[in-house]
């Protein structure tokens, strides 16, 4: 059995997705989803009934309508810190203030999981408070700090 990476991450947003201020973002929302799902060692993200993006989805546990969430699986950290740091997304991840508020706690977090299986929403949230609560471990880390992946 091999290992893949689950990243999740939130974020709150200044407005609603319906909301003028948010246009900008809501449209860069399908062609960035398309540069993921075509990025080499992609295997899956979340998405909405409709085939939406996981922007639209509700997060198990929040209550609070700005919060939004993003949630994919990758074959490995490289093909996922390539997606983040390396493709057209970068430059909608420079302007995050421009949509989203800054908070005081991580928003992002990967964790390994064993390859084949798709966690739930209510686990990827919940490993973004994890790391919230207790910093990087092997449960939940950043792409800054990377827990090793599990041995044999």
């Amino acid at each position: 059995m091999g290992f893949q990476v689950a990243q999740c991450n939130v974020g709150q947003a200044i407005q609603p997705l319906d909301h003028e201020e948010m246009a900008e973002f809501v449209a860069a929302l399908d062609p960035i989803n398309a540069i993921a799902e075509t990025s080499p060692g992609f295997v899956w993200r979340l998405k909405d009934d409709d085939g939406q993006s996981s922007s639209y989805v509700d997060i198990p546990g929040s209550d609070d309508p700005l919060l939004i969430i993003n949630y994919s699986i990758w074959k490995d950290l490289d093909s996922l810190k390539h997606f983040v740091n390396r493709t057209d997304h970068i430059a909608y991840l420079r302007r995050r203030r421009e949509w989203f508020q800054k908070l005081d706690v991580p928003t992002s977090v990967a964790w390994w999981i064993p390859a084949g299986t798709i966690p739930d929403v209510a686990e990827a949230y919940g490993r973004v408070l994890h790391l919230q609560a207790h910093g990087p471990t092997a449960e939940a880390f950043t792409l800054a700090k990377p827990a090793p992946m599990p041995g044999p």
